[in-house]
């Protein structure tokens, strides 16, 4: 399916607050296995789009978890070690 700007950069926004696909679809008045389907090709423009708001919230949360460990805090120290595990697993 072709996206608009509009319809893209409204995609990019709902996946930066996990907002679910089916949820996303409505709004956007497109059939949710479409989108789903679109999103899954990860060479369409949407996909990428996706992909890269969940990515820049992850940033944000990792940035903060990051901070909260740095001071101390024993569950982000835990999740800061779990996302730097994850890293090392991904090189």
């Amino acid at each position: 399916m072709n996206y608009s700007q509009e319809e893209l950069q409204q995609i990019e926004q709902f996946a930066s607050i996990y907002l679910k696909i089916s949820d996303m679809a409505v709004i956007l008045g497109i059939p949710a296995e479409v989108l789903r389907s679109d999103i899954a090709d990860r060479t369409t423009e949407v996909s990428q789009r996706y992909l890269r708001g969940k990515a820049a919230s992850k940033v944000k949360l990792h940035h903060q978890e990051m901070m909260l460990a740095q001071v101390g805090s024993p569950l982000a120290i835990e999740n800061a070690h779990r996302n730097l595990l994850d890293m090392e697993d991904d090189e």
